[in-house]
């Protein structure tokens, strides 16, 4: 037997497995690690910040002037014409007017100012002649009875 006196391989030598070799257990043979290039103690060095930077070319010409104020023209024309288009297509979708004849109409039993509206105007707007029968009859309230005459805007 011989006796260690690294005391490091000696506490690996106790903690090793025990091996069966012909029938007698031994312990297995500690291996050695090779030495650590750096001093015990020193820190670990890292090339660089560790942060990663876009390697990609940067822009060689400066946007001028005359830059801007031909993007800015680009974009003031594409908004006129966004606003032309919105006005052409509110036009052609063919809103409806408000009926221009009057007439007196009876409040049946359990109708309400919007029932009315869409029966004597089933084309209009039905909140424009909701308020048209209010103006129109100076009523304060949208409460109505059954029999009540009101004039109304009719298509």
């Amino acid at each position: 037997m011989t006796i260690l006196d690294d005391r490091e391989i000696w506490n690996e030598f106790e903690r090793a497995p025990l091996q069966i070799a012909g029938g007698q257990i031994r312990p297995a043979r500690a291996s050695r690690r090779p030495a650590s290039r750096r001093p015990a103690g020193a820190a670990v060095r890292h090339r660089g910040t560790g942060v990663l930077v876009s390697r990609a070319p940067h822009r060689r010409r400066p946007i001028t002037p005359l830059t801007t104020v031909a993007l800015a023209l680009v974009a003031g024309a594409i908004t006129l014409w966004l606003g032309l288009i919105a006005q052409v297509g509110g036009a052609a979708a063919g809103e409806t007017e408000m009926p221009g004849r009057l007439a007196v109409v009876q409040v049946q039993s359990g109708e309400s100012l919007q029932h009315v509206a869409r029966r004597v105007a089933p084309d209009a707007p039905v909140a424009e002649v909701v308020s048209r029968i209010r103006e129109l009859n100076q009523l304060e309230t949208a409460a109505l009875d059954a029999g009540q005459t009101l004039i109304a805007p009719v298509a």
